[in-house]
Order: structure tokens, then sequence, then C-alpha cells
């Protein structure tokens, strides 16, 4: 008789999603989620479903198509001693709450003189790869490192997802998590979890993925595993890069980076958003300021070309960063 095959514990991104949601509310009962279809059909990619079975309708709560609206109302929420988890159904999306978000938000407890803070999570689907062309590809993290009072994550893995959405709900400020839409039920990636707070990821804190001493590779989100492969051909090439995971944009572990570089003397930083006034270079920018000395080449960046995300496969490919082009750049820089 054969035997019964194993059933794996494992779990992917999304999965690792709603766990940490479930778990806090749980946990405490003044979170309240408000979103379009959160509730109704449990989200555009099923990360909040059940929730409003398990929890009612008063603390899942059905918005109107208004990002704006949304983010309005959770920001009283907060205001009145709860915490608040929006959903954008596409972080595409989030323009239409630009203003409450940058101007509202953001800026409560500053201008309270510290008196009142804003728990509010902000989480969504982000990126591109999945040909969602140009309004359900967007990477715009950059508006919001821009606007002091926000903190931003990125989670590339299952365990970060959970630990760093468990970690932003319990924070007294606004965060902003950027959940790549093509890892969510990518099985390579599934890992078994931890609970409560054993699974907690502290903000502002990035991961080594891989370690090297002739090229330090700075990313966050899907781009990590187009490191990662770059690493491999790296590899095959006689150079062993090291590839860091910052997952946490604001604040930024500049340290981890440092230290790397300490190691290595070459940088190369991937991002998926457009080249200009993105992320990668800000970070490039940091650590061009901290750590110069260290150097030994010119530092590159590897992002999307300054162009909508297209619709057509080989185009969007040909925009976006990949393992090829980031192999590319590192070559360059080893080799300077």
């Amino acid at each position: 008789m054969a035997a019964a095959p194993e059933v794996s514990t494992k779990k992917n991104y999304l999965t690792a999603l709603k766990e940490a949601i479930f778990e806090e509310f749980e946990a405490h009962d003044d979170i309240i989620a408000i979103g379009e279809d959160i509730g109704f059909l449990g989200g555009a990619f099923g990360v909040t479903e059940g929730l409003k079975e398990k929890f009612g309708s008063e603390r899942v709560i059905d918005a109107p198509i208004s990002e704006a609206a949304i983010v309005g109302v959770a920001c009283g929420m907060c205001l009145h001693g709860k915490r608040a988890l929006v959903e954008m159904q596409f972080i595409d999306f989030i323009s239409t709450g630009f203003d409450q978000i940058v101007n509202m938000t953001a800026t409560y407890h500053y201008r309270t003189a510290g008196e009142v803070s804003m728990p509010m999570v902000i989480r969504g689907p982000a990126g591109g790869y999945g040909g969602g062309a140009l309004y359900h590809s967007q990477m715009n993290e950059a508006w919001f490192a821009n606007s002091p009072g926000l903190k931003i994550v990125c989670p590339s893995t299952p365990k970060d997802a959970k630990g760093l959405l468990k970690a932003a709900l319990r924070d007294p400020n606004p965060v902003l998590v950027y959940e790549m839409k093509e890892l969510y039920r990518l099985r390579k990636i599934e890992e078994e979890l931890e609970t409560g707070d054993a699974a907690l990821v502290p903000l502002g804190k990035a991961s080594v993925r891989r370690e090297g001493e002739d090229v330090t590779i700075v990313s966050y989100g899907n781009n990590v595993y187009h490191c990662l492969q770059a690493a491999e051909n790296l590899e095959q090439e006689g150079y062993r890069a090291e590839v860091i995971d910052i997952r946490s944009l604001v604040p930024l572990d500049e340290e981890t980076i440092i230290h790397s570089l300490k190691k290595t003397n070459r940088l190369v930083v991937v991002n998926e958003a457009p080249r200009t006034c993105g992320f990668a270079g800000e970070i490039l920018a940091r650590l061009t300021e901290e750590a110069f000395e260290y150097l030994d080449a010119p530092p590159m960046r590897v992002t999307r070309l300054d162009t909508p995300v297209p619709w057509v496969k080989p185009l969007e490919l040909f925009v976006l960063p990949s393992a090829d082009k980031i192999t590319e750049a590192a070559l360059r820089v080893c080799k300077f």
C-alpha cells in the first residue's frame, strides 16, 4: 500500500498576509479594516477573504470607490482611538488618495507636537511582470518616501510579508505596505511561518539574502529574485555577489549596506520603479555620502525605463529590470 503523500506546512506570500491580519485582529479589537470589496469579495486577490465573516461588518467595512474617502475615514478612525487597516485595490490608485495621505495622515504626529499618533496601515498589490499594463503595474513608493511621517515596507518573502505587516499594524504611526502581487501565489518561495510575536519582523532592518565579497547588490520586493538569479550568473563568471533585501525603505538600514560595501567595494542598486527620482537613486546618494571611501567603482542603478509599463509581454520585459540586466551592470562595476 502506497504511503500517503506528505502535506506541506509551508505557506505562500498571500496566505502569510492573511495570517498577519487575522492574528492582529484577534489580538487587538481596536483594528478596523476599510477598502473596496474587502468584505464582500475578500479583496481583489483574496487577502481579506473571510475577515468580515469572522469579525463582522463593524470592523470590516466595504467602502465606495473613492480612495480619498477611504483614507479620510480611516484618518478619522485613528483620531478616535482606532487602528486602521486600509486596502488599495491596486497600489496604482493610491494617487487618488494622495492628499489625504501626505497632507493629513503623514503630518498629524508632527503638527500636534507628538500628542496625536496616526496608527494606520495602507496596503495593496503593486508591481509589474504580470501583464497588468500601465494602470495595474506601478511602483510609486518614491512619492511617499518623500513625505516625512510615513514609513514604507516592501516584503519579498512570506515570512517578511507576515512579519512586516504585523509590525506595521502595531506601529503608532502610518506605514505603507507594498505587496508584490506576482509573489502572492508563487510556490517556489513558500515558507513555514511563525505565529504571534515570534513572527514579527522589525521595521527598518535589512536582510542579507546571499553572502559574497565582490559586489553588493541591493534591492527589495520582486526584484530580489532577479538579483539572486544575477548572483548565480555572476558566479559562473567568477564573481561572488552579496544580495541585500532592504525590506524597509523608510526607515532605511544603511548600516547593513555599508557593512557589505566594506567587503565588496562595489555597488549595484535595483528597483522596479522608473529611473528618474526612483528610490534606487536615493540609496546611491546616501551610500555615496556615507561610504564613498569604500567604493572602488562608480555605483550603478538598474531600474525600469522612464516609461509606463507596456501591456505586450516583450515590451514589458524590455522596460523592467531583469536578471540579465543586473548581471550586466554588476559585471561592469566588477571589471571597472
